[in-house]
């Protein structure tokens, strides 16, 4: 039996293409919380948020065994542009903006593993990541979006300009702008963050 955790994203795509289900498996459990959190921090809706990944990974199902998926060595940042324009599109057809929803919702921390700490420690960890995320949700939506595809999507610069359409430069100064309004907005509500 093959270690798949050891495998490529192109290697485990061959693998699914080929009819081993376990490749696809693979590929959703190394990359599910990064997918889910990308299509969550934009819809504001776990309800909609799940439905919109599992039509997402029909999407990416469809494609691959079509034959039609050529993006060799990218395999996340092409999921995440489905997910983008699936977000698109399901706006489109509520003919609406998204919400600021700053009550209890889906934590965007829960999909992030941290070391074991004691009572008091999680409990001021939990204080803090609900702070933060009620900051997140304050910035401009484009800010937003780079900031939430860098850090909890891990993705490169390069990939964030080709998901929004925007050039490299673009997308670095709307990073810039995100975490300098982030600085500010951390100042304005007297929070004190520090991660050890």
């Amino acid at each position: 039996m093959k270690n798949l955790n050891n495998m490529t994203d192109q290697q485990l795509i061959h693998l699914y293409a080929s009819g081993d289900e376990n490749g696809l498996k693979m590929l959703i459990d190394r990359y599910k919380s990064k997918i889910y959190t990308s299509i969550y921090m934009r819809v504001k809706d776990e309800f909609v948020a799940e439905d919109i990944f599992q039509e997402t990974f029909i999407k990416v199902i469809n494609t691959i065994k079509s034959g039609g998926y050529n993006e060799e060595g990218k395999f996340l940042p092409w999921v995440v542009r489905i997910a983008y324009n699936m977000v698109i599109d399901y706006f489109r057809k509520e003919k609406r903006s998204p919400t600021v929803v700053t009550g209890d919702g889906y934590d965007i921390f829960e999909v992030m593993d941290f070391a074991d700490d004691d009572a008091e420690r999680k409990m001021v960890r939990n204080q803090i990541d609900v702070d933060l995320k009620k900051l997140i949700q304050l910035l401009p939506d484009d800010q937003k979006e780079v900031l939430i595809m860098r850090h909890f999507c891990d993705m490169s610069f390069k990939d964030i300009a080709e998901v929004t359409e925007v050039s490299i430069n673009t997308a670095l100064g709307r990073m810039r702008y995100a975490l300098s309004n982030l600085r500010r907005l951390i100042e304005e509500h007297n929070l004190t963050f520090q991660f050890t």
